[in-house]
């Protein structure tokens, strides 16, 4: 609890504890019979491991099917699961498990898969930094689906990148009657080819002088199977300063899709996988607005702990922000997700002048404060949910 309320703060060293030692508001709201020190915390977190990492999960996933106001889709009816690796520079560190990453810089791998396109964080897995990214990715995509289930019986989208382009990853998802966008890895296929494919199968597009679209689909055999392919082949004799290219440059996308033609047409399947690449600004705030790129351990599996944890405590951000912008926490415009980074500042670390009265705790918020109404509202929703 202590480590969740750190993390919440965007303060995941165990020594930021220390802060906190007297400070009866932190206890009263964690349920803390007493606040422990940096060594008890770090003692505590390293004889934990990750024992307690299912129960963390589920609790999160139940927090999210009672608390989210919505679950906004990607495409049609479906909700999306966007997972992916993104490297974690723990460089010049001696950390367990720090090592090369595809980044090049010493690091951790952690796999993580978002839900809905306000971007919960529904499960995360600690890696080394020089595990391939499909390595345990089924049995990771298992886990993930089945932490979706707890929160919705709604479609479910599962949109990988080409590091994840392998059969076994279609076979969780066809067991688990989930559809999938799947990036192709191209591997030795020939682009001059696909130009060639493109251009008798697909549809012909100008947006600009010199440069040609060509957006289709086809069919191609994997394990024995004919199965969809949706393509985007970029043909440009002329670049976007207006310089003539002496060869043209041809870029190719390729994926592999579950969506029948009927529900989904070639853009947009295009369109739902461009969508997967906000996945990067979830994984910003987790890095970033949380500070949680530098793992606070030594331990591998503490750090993993750490990280579970996280998983929970960016939901509760996340919630803050969405159930603030329902009661009115939009400061500036309109926006249909609040930044980790604004919650924290905004909502978590608010003044407000701590009141104790007939041996309760109570907060005084600045009637001058814009974010008081918000603030409030925000607490009441989940305080009125128990």
């Amino acid at each position: 609890m202590a480590m969740t309320g750190l993390l919440c703060l965007a303060k995941p060293d165990f020594d930021a504890i220390e802060q906190f030692r007297e400070d009866d508001y932190f206890q009263e709201m964690l349920g803390l019979k007493a606040v422990p020190s940096e060594a008890t915390l770090r003692q505590r977190m390293d004889e934990t491991g990750l024992t307690v990492q299912n129960a963390v999960l589920s609790a999160s996933a139940s927090l999210l099917k009672k608390a989210a106001p919505r679950l906004t889709t990607c495409f049609g009816p479906y909700i999306p699961i966007d997972a992916d690796v993104s490297p974690f520079d723990n460089s010049g560190s001696r950390k367990e498990g720090v090592s090369c990453t595809y980044k090049l810089f010493d690091g951790y791998a952690p796999m993580l898969a978002y839900i809905g396109a306000e971007g919960y964080l529904l499960n995360a897995e600690l890696r080394e930094g020089k595990q391939h990214c499909q390595k345990g990715t089924p049995e990771f995509l298992r886990q993930t689906i089945g932490l979706a289930r707890k929160i919705t019986d709604r479609s479910l989208l599962l949109r990988l990148d080409a590091g994840n382009d392998d059969i076994d990853n279609i076979r969780v998802c066809r067991k688990e009657k989930v559809d999938y966008i799947i990036k192709r890895n191209l591997h030795k296929e020939s682009i001059d080819e696909w130009l060639v494919d493109a251009q008798a199968l697909g549809e012909w597009r100008h947006p600009r002088e010199g440069k040609t679209v060509y957006v289709g689909e086809t069919i191609r055999e994997r394990n024995g199977e004919n199965m969809r392919v949706v393509f985007e082949v970029i043909e440009r004799t002329i670049d976007r300063d207006g310089n003539s290219l002496l060869l043209p440059d041809v870029e190719v996308h390729t994926w592999w899709t579950s969506l029948s033609r009927r529900n989904a047409g070639p853009d947009d399947v295009v369109a739902a996988y461009r969508d997967h690449g906000t996945s990067e600004q979830f994984h910003s705030e987790l890095k970033s607005d949380m500070a949680l790129e530098r793992l606070p351990s030594g331990k591998f599996t503490t750090n993993a702990l750490v990280l579970t944890l996280a998983v929970l405590a960016f939901n509760m951000l996340r919630l803050c922000g969405q159930v603030g912008i329902d009661k009115g926490y939009v400061p500036r415009k309109k926006v249909a997700r609040r930044r980790l980074r604004k919650v924290i500042q905004d909502l978590m670390y608010i003044a407000a002048r701590v009141i104790t009265h007939a041996r309760r705790l109570m907060l005084a918020l600045s009637r001058r404060n814009q974010l008081r109404i918000a603030w409030t509202q925000t607490y009441l929703a989940f305080a009125t949910d128990g």
